[in-house]
């Protein structure tokens, strides 16, 4: 592409714009005939095919429990609070967990009384910065590391971070079913793992989430937790919530689930050819990823060096907003300095410099091959436009 560049006056790249994100549904009927025996049972949350729903999910994760709730937001909430009921943690003490997350990690913090202890993120590769949280961990009641945007984190490290701390480890799985760390399932870690079921997640549902867990006592006390922690009798065991997953959401992911190899390894393709791509552009990095994992590349995040690449990020995005391209800044601002969880981190520099670089690109599995080509070249062209964008 040597073309000028909208910004400047030029014809944009995507006249009809191209969106950040399209969900990989599963075929109406297909879901509907999923449907049809607990619709016509009369059988609308909590039934057939939710527990269907939780065994495969387990049998692919390969953990003993996976538990259906509404959102993974609920997942994150009702883990908490269920770790509190089973007297794992410390009476009101804080959770050490990144700042560099969506906002939902904190707000099933500060959902449960407690106040967010936030840590540093590495510059590379996103995740939390193990060595940045061993000098925040006296006094915490437990750690919740994030897998960020698909790729996983550095799991073991993060559970030796809690072994040390004497506090259980909970990992924000939002974006990361599929992903893999080595040879083991993202999901077998900790003493839960929560994943989202939304529909820009790789696994949709619509609305949904999934709690896989090792632990019986644990499962258990969800699955009574996402029903009021009504054991069935109405004298309910601890505070609890409607966390339930309705049949509907269930049916949408099955049958999501029956195409979600080929789904996955799409986005890993297209991911693929994004950082091929770009691999050759001053100033732009895309997220480092551990070579022996597997991301599920739930978003394609680069970070833009204005000094190397030209333009600052929010120019370059503006740039790409020209020739249709959208985009998101995940996540700007973070969560230490969102006005719902505003503290005084003034210690966090690298998590503040990354969220001011980042910007996600368009994946998803119906994404073509020339729409990604396409998007690289401007990417690039960007760059060597850059002193006619900056005039």
């Amino acid at each position: 592409m040597t073309a000028r560049l909208a910004i400047l006056g030029g014809t944009p790249a995507f006249a009809d714009r191209l969106p950040f994100v399209r969900p990989a549904v599963p075929p109406r009927d297909d879901v509907f005939a999923r449907l049809a025996p607990s619709y016509d049972a009369g059988m609308l949350t909590n039934g057939a095919l939710v527990r269907e729903l939780e065994e495969r999910a387990a049998a692919r994760l390969g953990v003993a429990h996976v538990v259906a709730v509404s959102s993974c937001t609920t997942g994150l909430m009702l883990v908490l609070r269920v770790l509190d009921h089973l007297g794992e943690l410390d009476p009101a003490a804080p959770v050490l967990l990144p700042s560099f997350t969506f906002s939902a990690s904190a707000h099933a913090v500060s959902w449960n009384a407690r106040a967010c202890r936030f840590a540093e993120c590495d510059p590379g590769s996103f995740q939390l910065d193990v060595d940045d949280a061993k000098r925040r961990t006296d006094g915490i009641g437990a750690v919740l590391a994030t897998h960020v945007f698909g790729a996983p984190c550095g799991a073991e490290a993060v559970e030796d971070l809690g072994a040390a701390a004497g506090v259980p480890v909970v990992f924000d799985a939002a974006h990361a079913f599929g992903a893999r760390r080595g040879e083991r399932a993202v999901g077998t870690f900790g003493v839960a793992e929560v994943f989202s079921l939304t529909p820009t997640k790789p696994l949709a549902a619509g609305e949904g989430g999934l709690v896989a867990t090792q632990r019986d006592d644990v499962a258990a006390a969800l699955r009574i937790g996402r029903d009021y922690a009504n054991p069935g009798n109405y004298d309910t065991r601890f505070v609890g919530l409607n966390g339930r997953m309705s049949e509907i959401h269930a049916a949408v992911a099955l049958c999501s689930l029956d195409r979600f190899d080929e789904h996955l390894e799409r986005r890993r393709a297209i991911a693929a050819r994004y950082r091929d791509a770009l691999a050759d552009v001053p100033g732009v990095a895309a997220q480092e990823i551990d070579p022996d994992d597997r991301s599920t590349f739930k978003d394609l995040t680069i970070t833009v060096e204005p000094g190397t690449f030209g333009v600052d990020r929010d120019t370059f995005v503006r740039a790409l907003a020209a020739e249709g391209i959208d985009t998101r800044l995940y996540f700007d601002p973070p969560a230490h300095r969102q006005q719902s969880h505003a503290v005084d981190a003034t210690d966090l520099p690298v998590t503040d410099e990354v969220a001011s670089r980042v910007v996600s690109l368009p994946i998803y599995p119906s994404l073509r091959d020339e729409h990604v080509d396409t998007i690289s070249a401007v990417v690039a062209e960007v760059h060597r436009q850059s002193s006619a964008i900056r005039a």
